[in-house]
């Protein structure tokens, strides 16, 4: 396990195995990252809201990048999450799953196994599909959303 000394984790959550988190990222109340089976890599500015579920996988492992943001109770297992991209609550991502630079994935969505959502795109449904292209203030706002989040972390230090 490798967690940057700035990465916020909130009381109740669990981490264990194979996880790596980078600076100013955060992990909220009673979320769950099992790296136990598989390698999870979590970047930069990117928050893991209260009751997500992250499982690595042996054939898959779990990347999210840098300034993502996982919305309360998504379920990620073997799945790979570009930067800048915003999960809805409730939302599951399978194994193999690809999300795509600048996407956001619906609430309560499920993205099957080995699917690819494609950058800057907006998929939801069950399962999910694309519906549009974002628009550039769209992929400003999941930025600007991780940054909030970057400073609600700050104060509980």
């Amino acid at each position: 396990m490798k967690i940057d000394e700035t990465v916020y984790v909130a009381q109740g959550a669990r981490i264990v195995g194979d996880v790596e988190i980078d600076a100013y990222s955060s992990v909220w109340y009673n979320a769950v990252i099992r790296g136990d089976r598989g390698r999870i890599r979590i970047g930069k500015v990117s928050n893991i809201q209260d009751l997500c579920l992250i499982h690595g996988s042996e054939r898959h492992i779990v990347s999210i990048g840098d300034y993502v943001t996982l919305g309360h109770g998504c379920k990620v297992h073997g799945a790979c999450i570009e930067d800048a991209s915003l999960i809805g609550m409730g939302a599951v991502l399978m194994n193999g799953s690809r999300i795509g630079e600048g996407c956001v994935v619906s609430a309560a969505s499920v993205v099957t196994e080995n699917s690819i959502i494609p950058p800057g795109c907006i998929a939801m449904g069950h399962p999910a599909k694309v519906v549009r292209q974002l628009t550039d203030d769209e992929m400003l706002g999941i930025r600007q959303n991780a940054m909030e989040y970057k400073q609600l972390a700050a104060g509980r230090r």
